[in-house]
Order: C-alpha cells, then structure tokens, then sequence
C-alpha cells in the first residue's frame, strides 16, 4: 500500500509549478503555435522528470539515456545542424553578399548580454551560455551550454526556444523604436543578374567550412556539420541523404531533443532566481541583436547612394525563416508596394552562418580569458 501512495506523498509544491510549467509549454505550442516542434516535447518532458519518483530519469531512466548518450556528448546539437544546412538555400545571400554584414552585426547581443550578465554575478562560464541565447539559435545554446554551463541547460533552451517562438512579437517594437516610418519604407530593387552557379553552391559550405575552421578551429563541429547538410542540398547527386536530412533526421532528432531537453527541467534546479534572470538576459540578448542590425544598417546608409531599408538589419539573427518573415510583413505595413523577402531571407540565412561563428568565438576565447 506504501508503494502505491509513494507517488502521492512523495510531491511537493514545487514539483507541482513545474507540472504547471510544463503545462503552459504545451498550451503554447498547441494553442498558440509558438515553436511547436520542440516547447510541446519540451513541456510533455517537464512533466515526465518532476513526477516523484519517475521511472523516466535516473541511472536507468530512459530520458536519463538519451541526456547523457545525445545532449552531454553534443551529438543532437550537431545533427540538428545537418539538417538545417539541408534546409538551407544560400542563394539570395550568395547574390547579395552585402547582407552577410547583417549576419555579423547581429551577434552583437550576445557579446553585450555576456557582460551585462557578468557584471550581475555569473560567472564567465554561465554568462557566455546566457549571451548565445541571443544568437535565436536553440542547436548553438545547447551546444555552448553543454560545454560551460550543464547545470543551466534547461531554463538556457527553455529561454531559447521560447524567445525564438515570439521573434513576431520581440522584433517589430524594437524596429519602430529605432526606426522612423520613411526609413522602413526605403525600397530596394532586387536584381536577379546571372544565376548563381552550381559550382559556387557547392564550393560556398567548403570553403565557409575552411575558414571558419581556421578562424575558430572549435567551431567546426556546428560550421561543418551546418555546411555538410548543405552540400547534400547542392550536390545534386545525393537527394536521398539530403531529403532524408532534411525530413527524417530533423524530425527524429527534434522529437528526441526537445523531450530530454525537458528532462533537465528538475523543481529544485530550475525553481530559482538564477532560472528568472537567465530568461531575463535571454530576451536582452534578443532585443541588443535586433537592434545592432538595425543600426548597422542606418550606419551604412550614410555611405551608400543604394540606401539599405534599416528593418532588414535584424533579420541578421538565426530564426530562420520567421524574422525574415516578419520583417517583409513590418515594411509592407507601411508601403503595401514595398517587397524586401529576397533581401531578408539573405540576411536571415547568413545569421545562420554567423550565429555559429559567433558561438565558435565564445566557445575559443572563454577558456583563453579564464587561463
């Protein structure tokens, strides 16, 4: 009779929120359609680790498994980019390689967010996994965390991922903030010119992968494995492997991620005032990212007779598509004639690109400055 009831006298209150938690997780995804793919996983695994006594985590737990044989050893993060380098068509940038600065400028957050974060008491190790939250990169946040801080692993993602989700509702004030209304309705004529050949489809993830490595040697786990699922796109002659990248291994990984992620969700580690600013500095981090993009891009007009429409500086973050989506909805807002989705999607696709970079520098120059 004790063990039936171990369950019931085992809860605490804590466990319960966490319950809840889970529960407004799952809501979002479902009801509101805020990252689905991996907050419903996500909150369903919450649920799973804070049930007293749960046979899912533990040495034999399966969570517990699946935490230590895909997450610890960075193996999901690393096949996740596989597939998102499957996915990617880096064709506009490749026509309009201007927008390769947006992807740069737009990591500014994370390097801000890392000091603002130090200066608040974490240590160089936490700060540096709370300022990658700014990439918009969920793969690079757990990747960084799992290196730094494993400990802070799931209010990290949770941060991450949530704030990705809500990159509709982040981004458009802080662009009419820093914008006026005759910026946003700059317009820039998209010129095809020739197109892009094979052999510079197939030679950009060879060569990005080259010099990023040498840059970053650290970084190319995330760079090489982002760029060998676009080789697999652009090859031509394995579209198999690329489809099975791009659909099967996205969907298998992402399922397995998002549900051990969960797991890491424990009542006594993420019920804390640590947990709270973490999911503070993330969406500082956001806010830092969107606007060093914005305004790079006001910075440059003041050199260029083409002017660039300022809006399209923050698509230099990793939610790849949906910033570039909301940006062309925002321009289109105020000059209904105004199309900008080409140019976006180039900046957008080389936040890809940089927000790896990015963590490839934090991941090298963290161990340098601690010695």
């Amino acid at each position: 009779m004790q063990e039936l009831l171990m369950g019931i006298t085992g809860l605490t209150p804590q466990q319960v929120i966490m319950f809840v938690i889970g529960g407004i997780l799952i809501y979002l995804a479902i009801a509101k359609d805020y990252e689905p793919l991996l907050l419903l996983p996500i909150g369903f695994g919450a649920i799973l680790t804070n049930i007293p006594f749960s046979s899912a985590v533990g040495e034999e737990g399966f969570l517990t498994v699946l935490l230590h044989g895909g997450i610890l050893n960075e193996l999901f993060p690393i096949l996740i980019f596989i597939a998102v380098g499957a996915m990617c068509d880096f064709t506009p940038l490749l026509r309009n390689p201007l927008m390769m600065v947006f992807g740069a400028a737009a990591q500014f957050g994370i390097f801000a967010t890392i000091v603002i974060a130090a200066l608040l008491g974490f240590d160089l190790k936490e700060a540096a996994s709370i300022g990658i939250i700014g990439a918009a990169d969920g793969p690079t946040t757990i990747y960084v965390a799992t290196k730094f801080a494993q400990h802070l692993l799931g209010p990290l993602s949770v941060a991450a991922y949530s704030y990705m989700s809500l990159v509709p509702i982040i981004q458009p004030p802080v662009i009419k903030l820093l914008t006026t209304k005759k910026e946003r309705m700059i317009r820039m004529p998209y010129r095809e010119g020739k197109p892009v050949s094979k052999t510079v489809r197939i030679l950009f993830p060879i060569v990005v992968t080259v010099v990023a490595g040498i840059i970053a040697p650290i970084s190319v786990a995330l760079i090489g494995s982002l760029m060998f699922g676009n080789l697999l796109r652009e090859a031509g002659v394995v579209e198999r492997l690329a489809k099975a990248a791009e659909n099967e291994l996205a969907n298998l990984v992402t399922l397995l991620l998002g549900i051990t992620i969960g797991s890491t969700m424990e009542a006594s580690a993420f019920l804390n005032l640590k947990t709270l600013m973490v999911m503070g500095l993330g969406l500082v981090a956001f806010i830092f990212d969107t606007a060093g993009g914005v305004l790079l891009a006001k910075f440059l007009n003041l050199f260029l007779k083409e002017k660039i429409n300022p809006a399209i500086g923050a698509c230099g973050i990793s939610a790849f598509p949906m910033s570039a989506r909301v940006i062309s909805k925002l321009v289109l807002k105020d000059d209904p004639h105004n199309f900008v989705i080409m140019h976006a999607i180039g900046a957008n696709t080389s936040g890809q690109i940089g927000s790896i970079i990015a963590g490839g520098l934090v991941l090298a120059l963290v161990p340098a400055l601690l010695g």
